[in-house]
């Protein structure tokens, strides 16, 4: 496209430019026409593709995503995700099995995981913070779960996680 098009020719002038603030500009640039580019490349699959990519261009399940996503600690019910993207439960859970290959309350409690882990390798959060967050009630429910997932309770799993920098 012409803008992504333009966008390259900037940034390969900024590359060959020593000015200030050099490498911040070429950061936010990569990363713009990264999300250009997977942008043009979503809309471009056909309508009954599977998978991430899929799922997210689907108009039930991609607004299911980002609900999931946007409010993760909310106790969400596939009844309730359902009523949101206007679909029925049974057609929700089906549409978003084939697409993202997982159930949506298994995807909910996969992604409260990995948000998880990404705060206590920050480092910035206890555990019960850390378990709040995520959208659980009690540390032991996030610490049965956490070991659940991942084969160790998160103090332990803590200790041994490279932390993010």
């Amino acid at each position: 496209g012409n803008w992504l098009g333009t966008t390259l020719k900037f940034t390969v002038n900024e590359a060959r430019a020593a000015r200030p603030g050099n490498v911040a500009m070429l950061g936010r640039l990569t990363e713009l026409m990264f999300v250009e580019i997977l942008r043009e490349y979503m809309q471009r699959l056909p309508a009954d593709q599977s998978g991430w990519f899929g799922a997210v261009n689907d108009p039930h399940v991609g607004k299911a995503l980002r609900l999931l996503h946007a409010n993760p600690v909310r106790d969400w019910t596939v009844d309730e995700l359902a009523r949101e993207v206007a679909l029925s439960r049974s057609v929700l859970a089906q549409r978003f099995a084939e697409l993202v290959g997982e159930a949506p309350m298994r995807y909910l409690a996969n992604w409260r995981m990995q948000l998880a882990k990404q705060m206590m390798r920050e480092g910035t959060h206890n555990i019960q913070e850390v378990a709040t967050r995520v959208g659980y009630d009690s540390e032991a429910a996030f610490n049965r779960a956490f070991k659940r997932a991942t084969g160790a309770p998160p103090a332990t799993w803590r200790k041994g996680a490279t932390p993010v920098s």
